[in-house]
């Protein structure tokens, strides 16, 4: 296992870190899960920066990187939700894109393209608004500000929904050929 897919691992065993401190009962612990969010973050960072500049990019790091992006997410947000922090519309709406993305992705690997569509600068663009969200929520920023946030989260994220279903149409249409 080489050093980009520990730090991918190291992702995943994040998740339940930052669940644990999340639900606990410390005095600061939306603070302290915040955090381990942010580790989390930088070492998403990492993980594709050290992949691709030492040539570290494998199969199984192509495997788990979607899956601690897809865990460390949904943790988000399914606790932010439980907790009041965030409407359930968007719980619900950001969840329904990401399970689309993932039978897209299952479509067109298992349907004899073998192809994982990467992530481009729209779903990394919706993913930091993601996080730059609910790190002000963590932070306490004004209402305003966070409900500013979060709309532009969702608009970014249905901008690469599209973005990634204009490009799973291009694929399959290709394959008919």
């Amino acid at each position: 296992m080489n050093l980009a897919n520990i730090l991918t691992m190291t992702r995943i065993f994040l998740v339940p870190i930052y669940l644990i401190i999340f639900y606990s009962s410390f005095e600061n612990r939306l603070l302290y899960s915040g955090m381990i969010l942010i580790i989390s973050g930088i070492t998403d960072l990492l993980d594709g920066y050290v992949a691709r500049k030492y040539n570290m990019v494998t199969k199984l790091g192509t495997m788990l990187d979607p899956i601690a992006d897809k865990l460390t997410t949904f943790s988000i947000l399914i606790s932010f939700t439980s907790q009041k922090l965030i409407p359930l519309w968007l719980l619900i709406l950001l969840s329904l894109k990401e399970l689309s993305l993932l039978i897209g992705g299952g479509i067109l690997y298992y349907s004899g393209n073998k192809k994982v569509i990467p992530a481009d600068r729209f779903g990394k663009n919706a993913t930091f608004s993601f996080y730059i969200a609910i790190i002000s929520i963590i932070i306490n920023l004004p209402q305003i500000f966070i409900t500013m946030l979060l709309y532009l989260t969702v608009a970014l994220h249905l901008i690469a929904f599209f973005n990634y279903f204009l490009i799973f149409n291009r694929i399959m249409k290709d394959k008919e050929i």
